[in-house]
């Protein structure tokens, strides 16, 4: 029987220690990635924090340690989507078989976590986010920027609507359990040892729900204040993620049991949308976290106003980026940039080289022209001696580049999947045609690119047909929008490529 001490010395030793007097708040942070990239983002971490980070069993999270008064530097990492505040993790939670002792079980375990210091984790986040708040209704009250928002032209995103299907699970505000007890949605693949995509089978299971914990899903905003000169009652909800067969309840059950001994155990008041406090439960087989949430939105839509139809990540398009470790002055282009996520990205991260973007579609070339003009506000709002941003758009066509054959050092683009865009058939005649002018425009020897897309055996065999010009140095694979796809970091070989004609 999983009983909740059981469970504690399952876990990863004891729950943290709450800080002592006069000690520095330390907070252990879970974060979200991209699927593939988790190792980048523990790069990331140790380069700019310098904390080490451990990878989650659970594919696309990490974990690692920080004081809290690092809390704003943790918000500006470039590679993770959500971040949350870790109560407490159990590496190996073992759950009752029968479903109501096992659901008494994490009942019982709301009482016996560690709760005091993640909260002060949230109220000093919540402080931060107050602070910032502030700043942008200030800075959007000025006259200046009244005159900059004025003068900035097409802007207000228009294109909103059009957001990919590739939300983040805690911004998810609804899931359905099937009826059948186990779920059948399979957002993601998985990934054997030797690097081969394998097919998730039924057995896995992914859920995201947030479940009310008690009737009171009626309550509005304002009572949540018990009365004038009281103290404001918290609202919350709380989130469950479920993965693996072997359990005897659903995650809607989990999120409505362990929500109602959370309602019980600090006297707040439930509400799915108009919250507070977003308590995690994370459930990977027989790996359990529970956490509060430190973002209310994902971080991957940072830099992106306008979308199109296959908007990236600004998440997905860091990892491509430093997977090809940009240096100083290095040119880089992206030939298909579509709404411009890998090159504003790369403006932002690396300012010391110079992006070129590009793309056949006039409308992908005017969104990302208006997503150009946002990052230019949003760097003028922060700093107005801001001299703006080391990127160009360019209509083209991909094919045949208006660039001297030598003079590029890296190519980063999201290739067309054949779904949305384009179709798979047409990528036949456009991979090798694409492969070939983009292995021109780089220098040979050092020239490199990395490349996204999901017709793995397209890509293959065009691969194939080039391969005098590039060689594949690295796959990593990944999952776009529930699609199972795969980034290739290629090499630039030594071998002369065919010159189609002068361009100076």
């Amino acid at each position: 029987m999983a009983e909740g001490e059981a469970a504690g010395d399952a876990g990863l030793g004891p729950a943290p220690a709450p800080a002592q007097e006069g000690a520095e708040l330390a907070a252990v942070i879970g974060a979200t990635v991209p699927t593939g990239f988790e190792q980048t983002a523990a790069d990331e971490v140790q380069e700019k924090l310098g904390s080490a980070s451990r990878i989650s069993r659970d594919r696309g999270k990490i974990y690692f340690e920080v004081p809290a008064r690092s809390l704003p530097q943790v918000h500006r990492l470039r590679s993770v989507d959500n971040l949350f505040v870790v109560v407490q993790e159990f590496k190996d939670y073992q759950f009752n078989e029968n479903k109501e002792d096992a659901l008494k079980d994490l009942e019982d375990l709301v009482k016996k976590l560690p709760w005091t210091d993640p909260l002060k984790v949230w109220e000093l986040n919540n402080s931060l986010k107050k602070k910032k708040t502030k700043r942008k209704k200030h800075n959007l009250q000025s006259p200046a920027s009244r005159e900059k928002l004025n003068d900035g032209g097409e802007e207000g995103g228009a294109d909103q609507n059009n957001t990919n299907d590739q939300e983040d699970c805690a911004q998810n505000p609804v899931a359905v359990e099937p009826t059948g007890g186990q779920n059948t949605e399979k957002p993601q693949g998985v990934t054997s040892r030797n690097g081969v995509e394998e097919e998730e089978d039924n057995k896995q299971s992914d859920v995201k729900v947030e479940v009310q914990a008690s009737s009171e899903s009626g309550t509005k905003a304002g009572d949540s204040q018990t009365g004038e000169g009281d103290a404001k009652v918290l609202k919350f909800r709380v989130t469950c993620n479920r993965a693996g067969d072997k359990h005897s309840f659903t995650s809607n059950e989990a999120a409505r049991d362990f929500g109602g001994a959370v309602q019980e155990h600090f006297q707040w008041k439930a509400d799915m949308t108009n919250f507070d406090v977003e308590v995690l439960l994370n459930i990977h087989s027989n790996e359990v976290v529970v956490g509060i949430a430190l973002t209310e939105e994902s971080l991957h839509r940072r830099n992106i106003t306008h979308f199109g139809p296959t908007t990236l990540r600004s998440t997905l398009a860091y990892g491509m980026l430093r997977l090809c470790d940009p240096q100083p002055t290095d040119i880089i282009v992206d030939p298909m940039c579509g709404t411009g996520a890998i090159p504003i990205e790369g403006a932002a991260e690396w300012p010391y080289c110079y992006h070129i973007a590009g793309d056949n579609s006039p409308q992908a070339v005017k969104r990302a022209a208006n997503n150009i003009c946002s990052l230019l506000r949003k760097n003028e709002s922060k700093d107005s001696t801001a001299l703006g941003v080391p990127l160009d758009i360019i209509q083209w066509d991909i094919c045949n580049l208006p660039l001297r054959t030598g003079s590029v050092d890296i190519v980063v683009t999201d290739m067309p999947f054949g779904k949305r865009i384009g179709s798979k058939k047409k990528n036949w005649d456009l991979y090798p045609a694409c492969l070939m002018e983009m292995g021109r425009i780089c220098t040979p020897g050092t020239g490199r690119a990395v490349l996204l897309t999901q017709d793995k055996k397209c890509f293959a065999k065009a691969l194939s047909r080039v391969g005098h010009i590039w060689r594949r140095a690295q796959t990593v694979w990944v999952n776009v929008g529930g699609l199972h796809a795969a980034v290739y970091l290629l090499r630039r070989t030594w071998e002369r490529a065919e010159e189609r004609r002068s361009f100076w």
